[in-house]
Order: C-alpha cells, then structure tokens, then sequence
C-alpha cells in the first residue's frame, strides 16, 4: 500500500481521533504577571513617597532643625521624584523595565537604610531629600507607562488605570501605617521597614518582570494577527523631535497644570486651608484619605474610558471639572459640604494620566514612551513644586489662600482648551478578539 493509500483508508477509531478537538487551555498571558509586579512596585514607591510627611514632625523634635530646614528636604526629594522621570525613562528604554526597576529599588532601600542614620543638615538634604526621591521617581514615574504600552494594545488605558490606582493605593495604605509605626517605634526604626520592604520587592521584580512581549515568546495584548508588534527599541534623538513639537509642549503645560492643582496646591495646602476655615487637621486629613478612595475609582475608570473615547475629550473634560471645582471650593462652608468636594475631586485628581500617556504613546511611539513621558511628568512635579510654593507665598502675602485657588481654576479652564489642540495620529490594529 502506497503512503497515499495509507493517508486516505483509516478505522472508525483513526477518523474519530481525528476529528476530536484537543482539550488545550490557551497560556495565560504573561503581561499581566507584569502588570501585578509593577502594580507591587508602584505602591510601594507611592508609600515611601508619602512618608515625609508623616516624619515632618518626629524628625524636627528628634533632629533639632527647623521647619523651613525639613520643608527644603522634602522639597528635594519632590523635585528629584520628578527629574526621576526623564531618567527612568531613559534607561528603561535603554536597559529594559527588568534591571532599572530593580536598580530604582535598591536605591530606596540605600536612602531609607541611611536615613536612619541623619545626624547632620548636609544629611538629610542629601539622603532624605535627593537621594530618596531619585529611587522613588525612578520605580514610581514611568514605569507604569512604559509598560502598558509595551504589553498591551487593547486595554492600555485600564492597564494605566491599574497602575494609578496602586498609586492611590499606596498613599491609603501607607499613610495609617507609617502614622502607627512611628508611635510604636519611632521615626528611625520605620524608615528601616520602608528600606526592608523596597528590598523585598526587589526580589519578584528582578525574577517576574520581563522587558517586552518577545522575551517570552508572545505579543502584544490585542494586536491583531498579522500585523506588526508596533516597536520597543527608543528612537535615537527622540527629544530632540519631541522638544520641536507642538504636540510635545501641549502635553508637558497641560500635566504641569495637572501637577500644580493636584499634588501642589491641594496635597500641600488642604489640610492647611481647612484648619483656618475652623476644622481639625484630622477632620482635614480624613477628607484627603477620601479623595484618595475615589481618586482609586477614578482613575481606574478613566483608563476604561481611555481604551474606548478620544483621550483629548477626557482631559478636556477632567480639566474643565477641576477648575470648576476649585473655584468652588472657595463657597462651599467648612464641614458636610467639604465631603462633596472631597469626592468629586478625588475621581478628577489624577484620571488625567491614562489619557495623557496614551497620547504620547500614539504622537511618538511606543518604544518611546520611556523617554518622553519622563520630561512629560518632570512638567507635572514641577508645577506640583512651583504651586507648593507659591500657593504658601500668596497665603502669606494676602491672609487667604482664595488668590491661589482662583488661579489653579483658571490654569485648568485653560488647559481643558489646550489639550483640544493635540493630534493623535491612527492607533495600531486592533484584534477582533
């Protein structure tokens, strides 16, 4: 019998086997063990970053330095959070998200390890200040970004989501923690736990986390078949392109806008602001700890609404809220009605960054995003810094921080118009599945 012949007669038995559908559960797509370390990872540089100003206090009485000296410190650490950024972006693109996430946490573990050993002003600038925010900027800027654009084509924006929401997540875990442990143990024994449990996080992130797709035989989320795995090799030159392009200015003004009215004037001068209108500072922090629930909720959802409408929509819209809703601050009486605002705010505080790093995924590339998003939230910590600033100098200059509040509503009324400018080229194939 000819092979032929042999390929054409078969049993009942041989034609039923061949007709069985194999029983083969599809492999588990592995971005998504990515996406939990790195979610890991951002919480807990979210947390150390919160730090400071749990230890403002502890650390004057233990340290014997001013307010003013401390204030600087953090001041630092807020500005090398934000320069972290460009750097992280950097390298990630460079060495890959594996070994500089890695790096960042070893860092935070030297900084905090050394913070428990400040005896000097010299020191605490230096190890406190800029060597803490360099090691959380480095884990805690772009590496969320860089890796929902590398992993993902469907779903990017709710991967981002994720990600804030471990940020979120972070400061509400960390915040009650820290606050009980130096109680319990002091401001020198918890720096320590923060260092040991960088240290330990280190260990899933050197082991779990890979560069991209290809490293484990796979591809992107949601790229159709066929189509080409959009890039993840940085473009020699590329901020070069980006600081040439409107595209570029337009998302750097608009997130320093979201920096200044979020992290600055509202993270920094909240609990302030409520004290002078007669409420206590617990009933103050109480309200930020809930802006911090719905700001989990909001930027989830915000990453949803990324992946289905025009990202430059969304930020018109989160922008346009914000600023109406400080100007309104300024009528809403201390107490019941602050809850409101405490909500409302909170889903708007940082919803803006899915959107925005979706854009500058699609204006510049995917391979890129390390990079130009680093300058992009470097503009964001440096309007948080500026508004930090200026939002004490104008309380001191004018007995109220209504100027302040003002201003930041027509920063984001402005910057609700700017984002309407951006163009957001065509976005890769997607899977119909």
């Amino acid at each position: 019998m000819s092979p032929q012949d042999s390929q054409q007669v078969t049993g009942p038995q041989e034609i039923a086997s061949t007709q069985r559908v194999p029983n083969v559960r599809p492999a588990r797509f592995y971005g998504w063990t990515v996406v939990a370390v790195a979610a890991l990872v951002i919480l807990l540089a979210a947390g150390a970053r919160s730090a400071p100003g749990v230890f403002l206090l502890p650390m004057q009485l233990d340290l014997g330095v001013s307010r003013a000296t401390l204030s600087l410190a953090a001041s630092l650490g807020l500005v090398m959070f934000g320069l972290g950024g460009p750097l992280s972006g950097g390298l990630i693109d460079r060495f890959g998200p594996r070994r500089v996430t890695a790096g960042g946490l070893f860092v935070i573990t030297a900084s905090f390890a050394g913070s428990a050993l400040i005896s000097s002003v010299w020191q605490l600038h230096l190890v406190w200040g800029v060597l803490s925010g360099l090691g959380t900027g480095i884990v805690g800027s772009v590496l969320g970004a860089t890796i929902a654009n590398r992993w993902f084509v469907s779903g990017r924006g709710l991967v981002m989501g994720l990600f804030g929401a471990a940020s979120s997540a972070g400061q509400l875990i960390f915040l009650p923690v820290l606050t009980a442990l130096v109680g319990a143990l002091g401001w020198r024994e918890s720096v320590l736990v923060i260092g040991g449990l960088a240290l330990i996080t280190a260990l899933p992130a050197a082991l779990l986390l890979r560069d991209r797709p290809a490293d484990v035989g796979a591809q992107p989320l949601g790229l159709a078949p066929g189509a080409p795995v959009p890039g993840v090799q940085s473009e020699p030159g590329i901020m070069r392109r980006a600081l040439r392009s409107r595209q570029f200015w337009l998302l750097a003004v608009t997130f320093f806008v979201c920096g200044a009215t979020s992290n600055g004037l509202i993270g920094v001068h909240f609990i302030a602001y409520c004290t002078e209108a007669g409420l206590t500072a617990a009933y103050a922090a109480g309200m930020l700890s809930l802006m911090g629930v719905f700001n989990f909720v909001g930027t989830i959802a915000s990453g949803w609404l990324t992946d289905r409408y025009d990202p430059r929509l969304l930020l018109g819209a989160y922008y346009a809220f914000r600023g109406l809703s400080l100007a309104a601050l300024l009528f809403i009486p201390p107490g019941v009605g602050l809850v409101a605002f405490a909500v409302l705010f909170g889903l708007d505080y940082i919803a803006t960054v899915p959107p925005t790093t979706a854009l500058v995924a699609d204006e510049f590339g995917r391979g890129n995003v390390g990079t130009v998003y680093g300058w992009v939230f470097c503009a964001h910590m440096i309007g948080a810094a500026l508004a930090a600033w200026l939002g004490g100098v104008a309380r001191d200059a004018l007995g109220s921080y209504g100027a302040a509040f003002i201003v930041s509503a027509a920063l984001s009324i402005a910057a609700a118009g700017l984002v309407q400018g951006i163009r957001r080229p065509a976005r890769p194939v997607l899977s119909s599945n």
